[in-house]
């Protein structure tokens, strides 16, 4: 099934809207849920955590429909997190935190329909990750 990528970039849309720290939380919640991945990431390095995460998830959004540009970039960039010391499992915690976070920040305005496309959507990201990650 195809993504539904006008419904993904509409929510995510709103949530910047709603939020534009909602990265920030994100990180939040995935230190109160999981917090064995708090020394993965630089203790003054959040910020900048922050910005790449959004950077990366903003060009992710921007080339949904360009497959090739997904594989290289998503596969590069989980060959990378591999020397970051992140395994298979931490690809659940950051998918079910992201969900959570999404679903926060959107409020009521975050449905069934929503959640299933951003789960399919972070399911292709992770397996596109994982294809160069050799996990």
């Amino acid at each position: 099934m195809p993504l539904n990528v006008n419904l993904l970039r509409q929510s995510f849309e709103v949530v910047a809207t709603a939020n534009p720290n909602f990265v920030s939380r994100f990180y939040a919640i995935l230190f109160e849920r999981y917090p064995q991945t708090r020394p993965l990431f630089p203790q003054n390095g959040m910020p900048r955590q922050a910005e790449m995460l959004t950077q990366a998830l903003v060009a992710v959004l921007d080339h949904l429909e360009d497959a090739p540009w997904l594989q290289d970039t998503l596969g590069a960039l989980g060959a990378k997190h591999v020397g970051y010391g992140v395994t298979r499992e931490m690809y659940d915690w950051v998918g079910a935190s992201l969900l959570a976070t999404l679903g926060e920040v959107a409020g009521p305005a975050w449905t069934p329909e929503l959640q299933g496309a951003w789960a399919e959507a972070y399911g292709a990201i992770v397996s596109l990750m994982l294809a160069r990650a050799g996990t």
